[in-house]
């Protein structure tokens, strides 16, 4: 599933997403949604389950101006 289509399947969700495509700056372009919650815990608590893989966790929904997001 495209990006675009899995962010109007799933809005304002945290997603894991098993990817098969990244572009140049490791953003999702295509992949398989392997579990979406509105609590970005649950979706951590699933992230622990998962075993191999490429997976990306992501946020459909727009983040506060105030937010500041650290790797």
């Amino acid at each position: 599933m495209k990006w675009e289509e899995i962010r109007r399947e799933y809005p304002e969700q945290w997603l894991l997403i098993e990817y098969r495509e990244l572009d140049a700056h490791l953003n999702v372009v295509e992949g398989e949604v392997v579990a979406h919650s509105p609590s970005k815990e649950e979706i951590y608590k699933r992230l622990l389950e998962i075993k191999g893989g490429s997976i990306a966790i992501e946020y459909t929904g727009a983040f506060p101006k105030e937010l500041a997001v650290m790797f």
